[in-house]
């Protein structure tokens, strides 16, 4: 078995839903790293706690960054970057505007330039959850930048 580093993000508004999912998943999730962004930590990490009850002294691992607004989100980006992070589930809230909007199409954004698979929906988190490839090692393949790192760039134009 492969061990992951899972991130686990939600918007308030979706937080109940991705909870409910931990709490269907959470046998699954055990085996692996999770990664939470703020509030969403604290609530995953008490929702497995109450479905391990009396087995509660079972580890499992939480990394907890801060609020999406306050950074967290960021620093999942930078996760990501450093090839720290292996999937995300980041249910975030279609209907409500954000006061970090650039910071979670940038999260978006780096998810898919660094292949991450990224679960946006309940649906997509159950598909990948269910995939062969939860437990078994995966390298993504990773679009070749060096031609972009190179490019020559006249600052005396």
């Amino acid at each position: 078995m492969e061990i992951k580093s899972i991130a686990l993000v939600a918007h308030d508004n979706r937080k109940k839903d991705l909870v409910e999912w931990v709490e269907w998943n959470y046998k699954d999730l055990l085996e692996h790293k999770l990664i939470c962004t703020g509030t969403t930590g604290t609530m995953v990490e008490n929702a497995i706690k109450n479905k391990l009850g009396k087995d509660a002294e079972l580890k499992f691992e939480i990394k907890k960054l801060k609020s999406g607004p306050l950074g967290g989100d960021q620093q999942l980006g930078a996760l990501i970057a450093e090839g720290k992070v292996d999937i995300i589930v980041f249910f975030w809230d279609p209907m409500e505007p954000h006061p970090h909007d650039v910071d979670v199409k940038a999260l978006l954004r780096i998810s898919v330039l660094y292949n991450v698979p990224t679960a946006c929906n309940r649906a997509t988190a159950d598909f990948m959850v269910s995939s062969k490839f939860f437990n078994e090692k995966y390298e993504p393949l990773i679009k070749d930048y060096s031609k972009y790192i190179k490019r020559n760039i006249n600052i005396y134009e």
